[in-house]
């Protein structure tokens, strides 16, 4: 039953990953010299007072070369870590938030702001639903 839901839980992230929400293009003036910020596709479901990693992906143009700098910021009543982080053109270009959620918060659909701005050209940016639900 475990190895099951396990294989489920992996087949879900692999789908979400493969499949996820992109941001308008920034950067350059073209496709090559451009890149988007990729996103879960689906809403994140997080019962009051636990914790859940995502991650966010930088999908460069083929000559798109420039460092990121990914700012992320939550709706009021939840918490994500980090808020600013630069993603370098030779790093990999994932970078996993952690999304807390007090005991307290209400029960709810909440946004976070994920905004990335290259060192020269244009920003572009995504959001992140998340919601709340009962332990």
């Amino acid at each position: 039953m475990k190895t099951a839901m396990a294989i489920t839980i992996v087949a879900t992230l692999a789908l979400v990953v493969g499949f996820g929400c992109m941001s308008p293009k920034g950067g350059g003036m073209s496709g090559d010299e451009g890149f988007k910020i990729q996103v879960p596709m689906f809403s994140t479901d997080i019962k009051q007072g636990d914790r859940q990693t995502i991650t966010v992906s930088i999908k460069r143009g083929e000559f798109f070369k420039q460092d990121v700098r990914l700012e992320v910021k939550a709706s009021e009543g939840i918490n994500v870590t980090p808020t600013n982080v630069v993603v370098k053109a030779s790093d990999t270009p994932e970078v996993p938030l952690q999304i807390m959620v007090p005991k307290t918060a209400a029960l709810s659909e909440y946004r976070i702001f994920v905004t990335g701005t290259p060192q020269t050209g244009e920003a572009t940016s995504i959001e992140i639903k998340v919601k709340v639900v009962a332990p």
